[in-house]
């Protein structure tokens, strides 16, 4: 997860490109990611201070000292004040598989992403315990448009998914199943944290629980056998 709020609507990821200088409008975008950042830390402020329900736009849009139509061409909607900060990592599947080695599998290339996010403590695993984290987190699924905001935000991190495993029936179904477990297991992290467990406790268990749904989604949905009395 993306906790600076840095995201251009258009996607530029960059302020030069790999020639001599600065593309044309760099500039403009490097200020539209600073306005998109300071707009978003406004509102995350007021929304954790306040409750999102109880802070109009018309509110940000005064803190961030710009008008209420500007905020609108750059935040379609009240949530994406919130949202957009999951925007980058809307197509970050399908990078680890486009970015895989040769001999890398994609759902082994997931795997190891995802293990390497538990390591690292990266928020969008769900195991953080960072308190600007959790505080964010609470907000998010605490708050119902938000969570029904965010399944948009998945269905285009599985739609992208789906296009880099070649973008069949075949491949829409493994997309969707693979993104449905990043969600799961790191609603589950973050459950136990916020509960009140430290992401070092939670780790083993984390690591544990990621091993095994890959290996469901390696294996197939059929349960193991139930044992016999």
């Amino acid at each position: 997860m993306v906790m600076n709020g840095e995201n251009p609507a258009n996607g530029d990821r960059s302020d030069s490109g790999s020639g001599d200088g600065p593309v044309p409008g760099g500039l403009r975008e490097r200020k539209k990611r600073l306005t998109y950042q300071a707009v978003s830390d406004a509102a995350i402020r007021m929304f954790l201070e306040r409750g999102f329900d109880k802070v109009s736009v018309a509110e940000v849009a005064a803190a961030a000292d710009i008008s209420k139509p500007t905020l609108f061409r750059y935040f379609p909607a009240k949530e994406d004040l919130v949202l957009h900060r999951f925007a980058d990592h809307e197509d970050e599947a399908a990078r680890v598989v486009t970015g895989r080695s040769p001999d890398e599998t994609p759902l082994d290339a997931l795997r190891r992403h995802f293990l390497d996010g538990l390591d690292r403590r990266d928020p969008v695993t769900g195991l953080c315990d960072v308190p600007q984290v959790l505080a964010f987190l609470r907000l998010l699924y605490g708050t119902p448009s938000l969570v029904a905001r965010l399944h948009a935000y998945q269905g285009r991190s599985e739609a992208a998914l789906a296009r880099a495993l070649g973008g069949g029936l075949s491949d829409r179904l493994a997309a969707g199943q693979v993104i449905a477990v990043l969600r799961i297991l790191a609603l589950e992290n973050w459950r136990r944290i916020d509960a009140g467990e430290s992401a070092d406790r939670v780790y083993a268990a984390a690591v544990q629980a990621a091993e095994e749904a890959f290996v469901q989604l390696r294996t197939g949905l059929e349960p193991p056998p139930w044992p016999r009395g």
